[in-house]
């Protein structure tokens, strides 16, 4: 990378600075805080407000944020991500017939959010309770049970897309029924609850949708895989999120697979721990947010040497 032009580009989008030698010492575009705490260590990649906290290992992601398309441009013409092509299809917005359909809940759907639960909803409630799933997911996540039809004896996750329709929901029998899930026949290639995602924050990719509830900031795979040209993926590209990777512990070749994926778009990506547990939804949250705080990062280096020792 061109050195002085990228001094250029960053003078231009967060104004002046203070030129340390390995590091530029700016202003924090996130909490504007009047001192230069802001530091960015183009060597590295990295930036980092010594206030706020506010960091990552891309410095784009903060050009995106906070600069100008143009800044942008100009930013992407002289880094590693001038290799476009792969990128276009991503980026090309879809066409009517791959629009996502809305669906209905079942008819017999009811919430388990208000204060007055049926006697019906007894079950279901302490189910989730017993999963570690508090008043709070309930009311946040829209959750509720079917009593009869279809879904009879399930606890139902609906997920909502950006505009807050519904977009497909999880079906969980809280009585031992031989199937777990039950869910729709409708397309899986959404963001699960993309409504309740925030893409400037670190998100985690997870499993299911009780990982999701433990991990906060987290979409569930739902059982699939990362595909190339998925809604997913064009969402985590096109904003350029950081990701944790946080999969079973039994999933290892399909998160060998998600991670290269990801690696290959230039996404900021750490591993997660999930060793000693089923999955992150049998995490107490405590140790999931103690295990994110020490997530692995991974890059195309150290991508390839875990790779050969995972096939030792």
């Amino acid at each position: 990378m061109n050195k002085r032009e990228a001094k250029k580009i960053l003078y231009e989008a967060f104004g002046n600075y203070a030129d340390k030698g390995s590091e530029l010492l700016f202003r924090c575009p996130s909490c504007n805080h009047h001192k230069r705490k802001f530091s960015i260590n183009i060597d590295k990649n990295v930036f980092k407000c010594w206030i706020c906290d506010y960091h990552g290992r891309n410095i784009r992601r903060v050009i995106r944020r906070f600069g100008t398309y143009l800044q942008l441009q100009k930013w992407d013409g002289i880094s590693n991500r001038t290799d476009l092509e792969r990128f276009a299809d991503l980026f090309v917005e879809r066409g009517p017939e791959k629009d996502t359909t809305k669906i209905d809940l079942p008819e017999e759907f009811v919430s388990l959010s208000s204060n007055k639960i049926p006697a019906t909803g007894l079950y279901a409630q302490k189910y989730l309770y017993s999963r570690g799933i508090t008043k709070a997911d309930i009311l946040k996540w829209k959750i509720g049970f079917c009593f009869s039809g279809e879904y009879r004896n399930r606890v139902i996750i609906p997920s909502f897309d950006e505009d807050g329709d519904c977009s497909y929901f999880i079906a969980r029998s809280y009585t031992g029924d031989s199937y777990k899930y039950k869910n729709p026949k409708a397309s899986k290639d959404i963001v699960f609850n993309e409504l309740f995602i925030d893409w400037n924050s670190d998100l985690v990719l997870v499993e299911g949708v009780f990982d999701a509830l433990v991990a906060g900031n987290a979409v569930p795979i739902l059982g699939s895989t990362l595909r190339s040209g998925s809604e997913l993926l064009r969402k985590i590209v096109r904003n350029d999120t950081p990701v944790y990777v946080a999969l079973d512990p039994d999933a290892a070749e399909k998160e060998r697979r998600i991670i290269k994926m990801l690696l290959e778009y230039d996404i900021e990506l750490h591993k997660i721990d999930v060793s000693g547990y089923e999955d992150v939804g049998s995490m107490p949250r405590e140790v999931f947010e103690e295990r994110k705080k020490s997530a692995s990062f991974i890059d195309r280096d150290n991508y390839l040497l875990l790779d050969l020792l995972s096939a030792v």
